[in-house]
């Protein structure tokens, strides 16, 4: 093939060969098989050729028995020419027919972090290998292939990852009625829950029962293939899959941008509370507390609330610290506008407030993205996609599943505020590999002596 140079394997395979390679002497030996059926062959090799003579030459050693048990020997050079023409594939791609299989990933929320999360899973595990193209659209991605399989092993990893549900459909493209051949296009719809890490979620009372009688209003702290969520006043954690989100959904109460700064006024340890009839297992890496906040907007006034939060390990009165406010909020819920009002928070905080520019100067690590065409920029994504980094510093379950490379070009500091933002140590990164010599055998390659 002149595009994609490479070789036809009788009757309907191509592959990929380097100059006097071994895979390409193999292919040419099948050529001459039935020529060298009654003879032995010895010894075969190329003879050097100019690459774009469009000639190859063997030199070929034969024996064989003649009368008497004499043996007979002969070297001798066969010539092959190479002819061009154009394969499948690249006739496809030309004709701009290229995919079979598409898998449409979808995401029904207003953040992305579930989407760079799942991102860096692809990447670790090279899945974006076998895509034709990547594009993204604004509520989720595209992944075209060239094969129904390949779309389909994309899908079995997608259901493995985050909690999601898929269908398929196909369309019929054309049909050749004398080899009875069909020719089809597969699409792939992944539909991912609505729920991302931060999000304040009302559960509905059977949902609740089930999980041990925990609150309805929880905190999602973590989506891997499982929706991890955290009951803020008894520190009651439970992860709910794809399939029970499904018979049993909810939504998330408040959009990111509804997120408002509180400072601790004063806050207060809580030993553990004895746990009910069939409650559910406890966090270890969370601090039971009650305290007492005041918005930032509100400083002028004496306005504090009071709550429970699972936060008490990393707040101390004077932290700033964000929340949802839920006293003065109209709740646009199904199962929160039936719950009894003493039973809902003033307020849920959700995390520590952070100097995000000092964060952004002092983090000496980066990311790979995925190479994808866009539809458009937002100007939200930036920030966005510095939330989820935010989330990697401050979750070390989440950083176990992605690969973080260290950033040569800001030095790397002593960590000696302890009370600063939270930082990824140098043992948890990578060196970022730039390979600029391939000694492969491949199209580039430099000649080793």
């Amino acid at each position: 093939c002149f595009l994609c140079h490479r070789y036809l394997q009788p009757p309907g395979t191509w592959i990929q060969c380097a100059l006097e390679s071994r895979e390409l002497l193999a292919l040419c030996l099948k050529k001459i098989k039935a020529s060298l059926s009654k003879v032995r062959l010895i010894d075969a090799g190329f003879i050097w050729t100019e690459p774009h003579s469009k000639r190859l030459k063997l030199k070929l050693t034969v024996q064989k028995e003649v009368m008497n048990g004499a043996v007979l020997q002969q070297v001798f050079v066969v010539e092959y020419i190479v002819q061009s023409q154009m394969c499948e594939d690249c006739h496809r791609i030309e004709a701009k027919d290229f995919w079979k299989a598409v898998v449409q990933v979808r995401q029904k929320t207003l953040h992305k972090k579930t989407f760079y999360y799942l991102e860096q899973l692809i990447l670790k595990h090279r899945l974006h290998q076998n895509t034709l193209r990547i594009k993204e659209i604004h509520d989720g991605l595209d992944f075209y292939y060239s094969s129904k399989q390949q779309a389909q092993k994309m899908v079995d990893f997608l259901q493995c990852t985050v909690p999601s549900r898929s269908k398929s459909s196909q369309r019929l493209i054309s049909h050749d009625i004398h080899s009875n051949v069909y020719n089809y296009k597969s699409t792939f719809s992944v539909e991912i829950v609505p729920i991302c890490k931060d999000n304040v979620v009302c559960l509905s009372p059977k949902l609740a029962q089930s999980l041990g009688n925990m609150s309805q209003i929880c905190v999602c702290i973590r989506v891997t293939s499982t929706i991890h969520l955290i009951d803020p006043s008894t520190l009651q954690i439970a992860e709910i899959d794809g399939n029970t989100y499904w018979r049993h959904p909810f939504n998330s109460l408040f959009h990111p941008k509804q997120l408002e700064e509180f400072i601790i006024v004063d806050i207060n340890r809580v030993q553990e509370k004895k746990k009910g009839a069939g409650a559910g297992a406890r966090s270890n890496k969370h601090t039971l507390a009650e305290a007492w906040v005041q918005k930032t907007s509100e400083l002028n006034t004496d306005h504090q609330y009071f709550c429970c939060t699972h936060l008490g390990h990393i707040l101390n009165p004077g932290d700033l610290v964000l929340g949802f406010d839920l006293a003065n909020c109209n709740l646009n819920d199904e199962f929160a506008n039936k719950m009894n009002p003493h039973n809902i928070p003033d307020v849920v905080l959700i995390k520590k407030s952070y100097d995000r520019s000092k964060r952004q100067r002092r983090r000496n690590w980066k990311l790979k993205e995925l190479e994808r065409d866009r539809e458009g920029t937002d100007t939200d994504d930036e920030r966005q996609y510095q939330d989820f980094l935010e989330d990697l510093e401050e979750d070390e379950a989440i950083r176990k599943n992605v690969n973080i490379y260290r950033n040569a070009d800001i030095p790397v500091e002593s960590d000696t505020d302890d009370d600063g933002p939270p930082r990824i140590s140098l043992a948890e990164m990578l060196e970022d590999l730039h390979i600029s010599q391939d000694a492969t055998g491949g199209e580039g390659a430099n000649m080793l002596t």
